[in-house]
Order: C-alpha cells, then sequence, then structure tokens
C-alpha cells in the first residue's frame, strides 16, 4: 500500500503477517537410509576379545635381545656407559636380617623385582599400555609363587637361601584385596620370595643375578635358558 504524504514522498508501507500454520514436511517414502552413514545415537556392537591367558613363562620369552647390541668375539663387555652392573649401587650392609625385619627387605625387594620386569620386558620397543600389561602379568603375586616353586623344584636355591624365604613367609599381611583374590598362602611365598631378592640386593648381587636369571628374567648380559614348564597361568 502506498501513502503520499505532504512531501510528496510516496512511503511504501510493508505487511507482515506471522504464520501460525506449522510447515508440513514430506518425506519421499522411497527413500533408503545409507548403511554407510552411522548413527550417532546407535550404540556400538563391537564385542572386546577378551586377553588370552598366558604362562608366566611363555611371557618372559617375548623379550627379545636388544636389536643395538653389537656381538663380540672373545669376552664381552659388560659394562655400559662406564658402570659394571646396570643395577643402582646397593648401601653397604652386611648383616641385613640384623637390622631390617622381613617387611622392609620384601619392601626393597618389590621394587628390585620389579625393575628386572620392567628391564627384561623393555626390547622390543612397546607401547605403555603393553608394558604395563606385560610388567604386571609377572609381578603378581600368583606369577611370583609359580616363579619360587620353580627355584624350589630345581634345588637351586642354598640352605641359606631356603632359610631366607622361611623367614620372610611369616609377614603379617593382614587383609588385603590381592590376599582375597590370591589367598593367603600365596600372597605369603611370594612375599617370601621378595625378601630373598631384597637380601641379596644388599649382600650378593651376583647370586641374585644367577636366581632372577633362573626364573627367566634377563640382564642384558647373560646367555643362559629362561624357564620352559612348571608355571601356572596369569590373569
Amino acid at each position: 500500500m502506498a501513502v503520499t504524504g505532504t512531501t510528496g514522498l510516496v512511503l511504501n508501507l510493508v505487511s507482515a503477517s506471522w504464520d501460525t500454520k506449522p510447515i508440513r514436511r514430506i518425506t519421499n517414502p522411497n527413500t533408503i537410509p545409507n548403511p554407510s552413514v552411522k548413527n550417532p545415537k546407535q550404540k556400538s556392537t563391537t564385542v572386546k576379545k577378551k586377553k588370552e591367558l598366558i604362562s608366566t613363562s611363555e611371557l618372559l620369552k617375548l623379550n627379545h635381545t636388544n636389536p643395538t647390541k653389537t656381538k663380540v668375539v672373545g669376552k664381552v663387555d659388560e659394562s655400559h656407559l662406564g658402570c659394571e652392573r646396570w643395577l643402582p649401587a646397593a648401601p653397604e650392609v652386611k648383616k641385613p636380617r640384623s637390622i631390617y625385619n622381613a617387611a622392609s627387605l620384601a619392601y626393597l625387594g618389590d621394587c628390585i623385582y620389579e625393575l628386572y620386569a620392567r628391564r627384561h620386558f623393555l626390547f622390543p620397543p612397546l607401547s605403555v599400555e603393553e608394558y604395563n600389561d606385560r610388567v604386571m602379568a609377572v609381578v603378581r603375586c600368583e606369577a611370583q609363587d609359580a616363579l619360587l616353586k620353580k627355584l624350589l623344584s630345581d634345588d637351586f636355591l642354598s640352605v641359606e637361601e631356603r632359610d631366607i624365604l622361611r623367614w620372610g613367609k611369616n609377614i603379617d599381611t593382614g587383609k588385603t584385596k590381592t590376599t582375597r583374590r590370591a589367598g593367603a598362602a600365596v600372597y605369603n611365598r611370594a612375599s617370601s620370595l621378595e625378601t630373598l631378592v631384597g637380601h641379596l640386593y644388599l649382600t650378593n648381587v651376583k647370586r641374585l643375578e644367577e636366581i632372577m636369571v633362573r626364573m627367566g628374567f634377563s640382564t642384558g648380559i647373560s646367555t643362559q635358558p629362561i624357564l620352559e614348564e612348571g608355571e601356572s597361568n596369569t590373569k
């Protein structure tokens, strides 16, 4: 509608109205959904595969030789970066049993045992998740118990070392998640092994490495075979 003002100008008035009727959308009934387009609201039906159980010795076989290490004919140089050992130097303690209780040595032995496990699985390079899975599988008390039974059945331990095992077996663990899962007997035997590891770390590192290699852990300088049988499955 046009209105003429006093100035002779024509003003155009635009009128608008609200459409209160909803728009009806007509869909094509012949349209077929594209199966390649995923519905974000649809729940995934992917089923995660359960990890296969593997024995402790088979797990330790997953370690491979350091690919960067060259083979030397004749005498092997056991030093690296000027150090003869790859373990940190232990404090000088002549008679640990006269100073520390079994729980203290097991506390130390638990750390040293896990260090061997982490060192063993360092090669080949893996993701952190895979590193953790492998290490946790062999540091569990069930795996430690299985490896200890192998040492005892092979009669590899001395009389003194067996005495340390009996001493470490009497650690008061109390009720924990681990003891409820594996049982007090298994947990106590695993603690006795950690006690022996802690004791040998302070008194005889060479013998400690012999025992760890016997159980299947590599130290980077040993060529001894690892365990073949006698272990229970780890979960």
